[in-house]
């Protein structure tokens, strides 16, 4: 029997232990289509001791070397953006204005009531579903809703922003 052969008919059972393994049936799916691919047609499986133990081991490492070409091109992808730099971002005025923006931006946070501060640290800064800090301060999602708008509202009018900053939690879950 040939090792293309063998993955063919232990298909499932090496998916289901890769997705236990690397805990996504997808990059399983990958690693196993990538194994098969490196496997030639001609190997046979009767002249290796354990074929699926073989197997197994030509799956972990087409993974091991799918992780390694990722954390690469990330890196590389890293590297050119940071070489693409727009030669604004370094700009000492627009530094300077941003540090005096965000020095603003605290003094506004002062002179909101503590709740109201409570709730836009915990919506904006610590990114916790309205639902969280509904719960955690004892009062309805919609009142954790009007706080929100009223502080964006305020800062906007403090900061004298046009209109207001963007509201929400900032966090992928929903509210």
């Amino acid at each position: 029997m040939k090792l293309r052969q063998l993955l063919e008919q232990n298909y499932g059972k090496l998916r289901d232990r890769l997705t236990r393994r690397f805990g996504s049936a997808d990059f399983a799916s990958e690693v196993l289509h990538d194994a098969y691919l490196r496997l030639h047609a001609g190997d046979a499986a009767a002249s290796i001791r354990s074929p699926d133990a073989y197997l197994y081991r030509v799956a972990l490492n087409v993974a091991a070397d799918r992780r390694e070409a990722d954390r690469i091109w990330v890196d590389k992808a890293t590297i050119e953006a940071l070489r693409r730099r727009d030669d604004h971002e370094l700009d000492p005025e627009e530094t300077a204005a941003a540090r005096e923006e965000w020095r603003a931006l605290l003094r506004a946070m002062d002179e909101l009531p503590p709740r109201r501060q409570a709730i836009f640290i915990a919506a904006r800064l610590d990114e916790l579903p309205h639902r969280d800090i509904a719960a955690r301060l004892s009062i309805s999602v919609d009142t954790v809703d009007r706080e929100l708008k009223a502080a964006f509202e305020f800062f906007a009018k403090r900061l004298g922003k046009k209109r207001p900053l963007r509201r929400g939690s900032g966090s992928a879950e929903p509210s």
